[in-house]
């Protein structure tokens, strides 16, 4: 239930393989207005403070950046970079709505600016500015996690603007992100929800019986992968976009408007992935929540190498620190996204412990820090349900076709059996794409559907 938001058991305890934090934490967020309600959330959430400030979408850790040249990166330095790059991409929010655009893509805009003052950058001395181009090809990298792309030049330009960023400080569930859909779930009686039934095929436009009864008709059929068939006069489909652009064709019978299948095939969705990695003892400092990762002979302006089996690790962006170490024990999850992290989801646990292991040596100068004991990572990509993390708007893709996907069929609002199919999930919400609020939000706006529908007065 609620198949993103994933938790993992642990030795030392939970770790989230899905949604991690409640993106904008405040009124205007049904997660957190839920979460508050079943009293599921830690007291600095609930500080007013804490709501009304305007993280935009980045939650604020306090930060260490290590370079690979081996220990921390000076931090005027970065903030410097950063700064910059924060204005940049605030910038990419004001061609909402153009009609005339300086680039197709937000990653092509952002190089295009960096490249006009890279005279000006680090005071003109070369060695400065060759590192703050590094940290701000570190913040490109960020961008494409919290877009869920392989790179920002996939993602279009002028709808990146409507995207609504909620103001409040991230947060994490104590226990869990699942704690939430549990105690929504435990208002439903046992036999109401059935789990591990995989859909092989939804009919729909069709007239269905069931057995001994010929009076009762029903227009969509479901059937699953073990033969078992439900039918149904109004079907919500929450399948993920990743899962929709692979198989949509012959999920559906019959298969979808052509609009619809356009919209699909247009979006964007993309795989960021997670890497657990639990310590015996931490090296970081107890204040230390964030440790960035910078490269330091890369470069905005410059293209990434293709060779992923030598370089697939200079995608991450950091770690964070799991908090509170009395529940967590001493775990780092890093970050990695596009096509780099979909090759590490190929790699061995040991594999993968023992590049993880070397980078973090060289990042701290120290070749003597102890190993990991376990690590633990999602493979969102492989996922044969999700096939990737979440959705964004491609060039070539705009909100509109963000709508097109939440339209429900059959088409024709006045058909004698409407809302046959409706769509819900991350992928239909216009402006809180790639969120879970976004979903919930998408699910109760189908069921108000559903429920004008139910209550509309029947036609003399």
């Amino acid at each position: 239930v609620g198949s993103r938001p994933r938790p993992h058991p642990t030795a030392s305890g939970l770790v989230e393989m899905g949604a991690h934090w409640i993106h904008g934490p405040s009124p205007g967020n049904p997660v957190f207005r839920l979460a508050t309600h079943y009293g599921l959330l830690g007291p600095e959430a609930a500080r007013e403070e804490n709501q009304r400030a305007e993280a935009g979408g980045h939650p604020p850790l306090p930060c260490i950046t290590y370079g690979s040249s081996g220990g921390p990166l000076r931090p005027s330095a970065v903030s410097e970079a950063r700064d910059l790059f924060d204005t940049l991409l605030a910038s990419t929010r004001t061609f909402r709505g153009s009609e005339e655009l300086p680039a197709p893509s937000v990653g092509q805009y952002l190089r295009e600016e960096i490249a006009r003052r890279v005279p000006s950058l680090g005071g003109g001395e070369e060695g400065a500015r060759q590192l703050q181009l590094a940290v701000l090809a570190t913040c490109l990298k960020l961008e494409c996690c919290i877009s869920g792309t392989h790179s920002m030049d996939l993602v279009a330009l002028e709808p990146f603007g409507e995207y609504v960023s909620l103001p409040g400080l991230d947060c994490t569930f104590p226990g869990g992100y699942s704690s939430l859909s549990d105690r929504m779930l435990s208002a439903l009686s046992e036999d109401i929800v059935l789990l591990n039934k995989a859909v092989r095929t939804i009919q729909w436009q069709g007239s269905f019986h069931e057995e001994g009864d010929k009076d009762r008709d029903f227009p969509v059929r479901v059937e699953c992968e073990d033969g078992d068939t439900f039918l149904a006069d109004h079907v919500i489909v929450t399948i993920p976009l990743g899962f929709l652009k692979e198989h949509h064709q012959d999920f559906f019978q019959p298969p979808l408007p052509k609009q619809k299948a356009e919209a699909i095939r247009r979006l964007g969705f993309g795989t960021n992935n997670k890497i657990f990695l639990e310590f015996e003892k931490p090296f970081w400092e107890p204040q230390q929540q964030l440790l960035e990762v910078v490269w330091e002979d890369e470069s905005p302006l410059e293209e990434p190498s293709v060779d992923l089996e030598a370089n697939w690790f200079k995608k991450l962006i950091g770690f964070v620190v799991l908090q509170p170490p009395e529940q967590h024990g001493h775990v780092l999850c890093g970050f990695i996204a596009g096509k780099e992290s979909e090759y590490m989801e190929t790699l061995s646990d040991a594999e993968l412990l023992r590049t993880m292991t070397r980078v973090l040596r060289t990042l701290t100068g120290n070749p003597h820090l102890p190993a990991p004991r376990s690590v633990l990572r999602s493979r969102w990509h492989s996922a044969p349900y999700t096939r990737g993390s979440y959705s964004y708007v491609a060039v070539g893709s705009s909100g509109d076709d963000i709508d097109m996907l939440a339209q429900p069929l059959p088409e024709d609002p006045k058909d004698s059996r409407p809302l046959q199919l409706l769509f819900a999930g991350e992928a239909t919400h216009r402006t809180f794409y790639s969120t879970t609020h976004g979903a919930l939000l998408s699910g109760w706006r189908e069921a108000e559907r559903l429920n004008q529908l139910f209550q509309a007065p029947s036609p003399a």
